[in-house]
């Protein structure tokens, strides 16, 4: 397939996150993009530490609760993707949720992303950060199903993830506005910020535009 470019200013950005039109056929919040690549960005610079330095891997038993018995092959923008495909949840939840994981990985700070262990943090902050944020969520066992987990996994982490956080999940306006400004300085780095998005073909849209009318027909996913 062929392959484009999709430019993201901090302008277009901003305005993404504070007046983001909740349609059905609404397109995928730019955050998204952003938070995928920042979050890769650190798995890449966590790898180099703890190839350098073993003694760097968590030795925290409760945050291997986020880890997979097998690394996932689906890429961090395709599990966000996923995540707003079925749940609709707005941009400043992931705005907070990404407060939250700065938050963890502060808190715990034997605690480092990889590709082992990101998918399950993702749906589990972007849950917790949607009961933060909205007036109306999904149950947890639907949350699970969208991230390709058990009910009883996803309560559990969820659970660990609070205690681990000692339950600091409020975000105020000068924190929001901090990481959102955080998030527009990416944007701007090398004066404009470039994402490579693969050019889906005609059926491929009709098929998402398909999922997204009926939430009930959830594809099938396994962490």
């Amino acid at each position: 397939m062929a392959s484009s470019q999709l430019t993201i200013s901090p302008r277009k950005l901003r305005s993404d996150v504070y007046s983001y039109s909740y349609q059905d056929d609404s397109n995928t919040p730019l955050v998204i993009n952003v938070l995928a690549s920042l979050i890769e960005r650190s798995m890449a610079r966590n790898e180099r530490i703890v190839k350098n330095c073993r003694w760097a891997l968590s030795k925290d038993v409760r945050t291997r609760v986020f880890d997979c018995h097998e690394t996932p092959d689906m890429t961090i923008e395709s599990y966000l993707e996923r995540i707003f495909r079925y749940t609709r949840a707005g941009p400043s939840v992931y705005v907070v949720a990404y407060v939250y994981i700065d938050r963890f990985c502060q808190t715990n700070p034997g605690f480092r992303i990889n590709a082992t262990n990101v998918h399950r943090l993702l749906v589990t902050t972007i849950m917790v950060a949607s009961k933060y944020v909205e007036d109306m969520n999904y149950r947890n066992s639907y949350f699970a199903r969208v991230g390709g987990l058990t009910t009883e996994e996803l309560n559990t982490m969820e659970l660990e993830f609070l205690f681990l956080m000692k339950f600091k999940l409020h975000v105020n306006v000068s924190v929001f506005e901090s990481y959102c400004s955080h998030l527009e300085r990416e944007v701007s780095i090398g004066g404009g910020y470039h994402i490579e998005r693969t050019l889906r073909c005609a059926e491929e849209i009709k098929a998402r535009q398909n999922e997204e009318s009926g939430y009930t027909k959830i594809a099938r996913v396994m962490l």
